[in-house]
């Protein structure tokens, strides 16, 4: 008797079998993960001196990150297929919210954007992020692609509710990544450049009507971003002493707690909105060039992993959740160079504050659902 009549085959012979790691029984993916915790640990050691050198602000942020952590792991718990069916509840509610938050919002730095509900304040516009592009990946993997002019005109409704919502109350940044959040699945989704080309003519030839509907400060901001030296000491000194913190760092920067703009209160929001200018005067281009890539090694985890997904629902998905993570991080240093005017948001993982900071760790979380929730037996 051969060897194989002995030891019958239990699969056949084209099977291709992937054995599970014990990252994958608890549905974590430790590539993401890896990048995530080093760009959350450089993080703090910049928030440290940006904080200048207070304990307090530190342990606040660690404690968020250990919240924000257990969020991601729950959601990688989550199979893909459950997100689909719960989407457009999701959705529905978090327009709902958005509504509940004009009507009876709490005012905070000048907008309506959070909504109590007794024991928990939230901010719906941060539920959204996740709403938007997984209603909308629901949707096409529904109908099925190629997309038509139907489907097209039902993903701008669905787009822009909750975008015109974030806009009014206002939070002109978080409308901004709304619109990218929704916009990146219908790109995905196989868009045409025809039609991009067409919206993007719209856009321009509505920039009057749009001009008329900014708040004031907002377009205070856009005259600020192209001659912030008109009003040095006013509405341009947040970006003037932001330049000159990137100018001064130099090379390899003053060293780590040596910034002066920082420490001696010239750069306003260095630990939020302005933080990547502390990074850049006390690390320089270096160290700019270490975050940078930490970022991409990220973003090209996230890309890695939309390729690999086994359906149109997980494929559209986790590329949105990847590029509207990319455009966070670029609008932000954007605005902090001078590039792009300054819309408020904050650079991911990095500056202090939790708001966004759980939302951002939950598409995380799905993107490691994804990935670790693909059938590993296939012939």
């Amino acid at each position: 008797m051969t060897f194989s009549n002995r030891y019958p085959r239990t699969l056949p012979p084209t099977a291709n079998v992937s054995y599970r790691s014990f990252w994958q029984y608890i549905h974590v993916d430790i590539l993401l993960l890896t990048g995530i915790l080093m760009l959350i640990g450089l993080g703090l050691v910049i928030l440290y001196s940006a904080s200048t050198n207070r304990v307090a602000v530190i342990e606040n942020q660690v404690f968020r990150f250990g919240i924000s952590l257990v969020v991601m792991f729950i959601f990688a718990q989550i199979p893909p297929i459950v997100y689909q069916r719960w989407a457009i509840w999701l959705y529905m509610l978090g327009v709902i919210l958005l509504v509940a938050v004009l009507i009876g919002g709490h005012i905070g730095k000048g907008a309506e954007r959070w909504l109590n509900l007794w024991f928990i304040r939230i901010q719906p516009s941060e539920m959204m992020k996740l709403a938007i592009p997984m209603f909308l990946a629901a949707y096409f993997h529904k109908i099925h692609l190629p997309l038509t002019l139907k489907s097209i005109a039902i993903a701008a409704i669905i787009i822009f509710i909750p975008v015109l919502l974030a806009a009014k109350q206002p939070d002109f940044g978080t409308a901004i990544i709304l619109l990218v959040a929704g916009s990146s699945v219908l790109l995905l989704a196989g868009l045409s450049w025809r039609l991009m080309g067409t919206l993007i003519t719209l856009a321009l030839t509505s920039a009057p009507l749009i001009w008329y509907l900014l708040h004031d400060y907002q377009r205070q901001r856009v005259l600020t971003f192209l001659n912030p030296e008109h009003d040095p000491l006013g509405a341009g000194y947040h970006i003037i002493q932001s330049k000159i913190a990137i100018g001064s760092g130099g090379f390899f920067g003053k060293g780590w707690l040596n910034g002066t703009q920082s420490h001696l209160q010239f750069l306003p929001e260095h630990s939020t909105d302005f933080i990547f200018a502390v990074c850049s005067e006390e690390f320089g281009f270096m160290g700019n060039i270490i975050l940078i890539a930490l970022y991409m090694c990220i973003i090209l985890r996230g890309l890695y992993i939309t390729m690999n997904a086994q359906d149109t629902f997980s494929r559209l998905l986790a590329g949105s959740l990847t590029l509207t993570f990319f455009v966070s991080f670029f609008i932000n240093m954007g605005m902090v160079t001078g590039i792009l005017p300054v819309v408020g948001l904050p650079l991911p993982l990095v500056s202090y504050g939790g708001s966004s900071m759980v939302t951002l760790m939950a598409s995380f979380g799905i993107l490691m659902s994804i990935q670790t929730h693909r059938k590993l037996l296939t012939t």
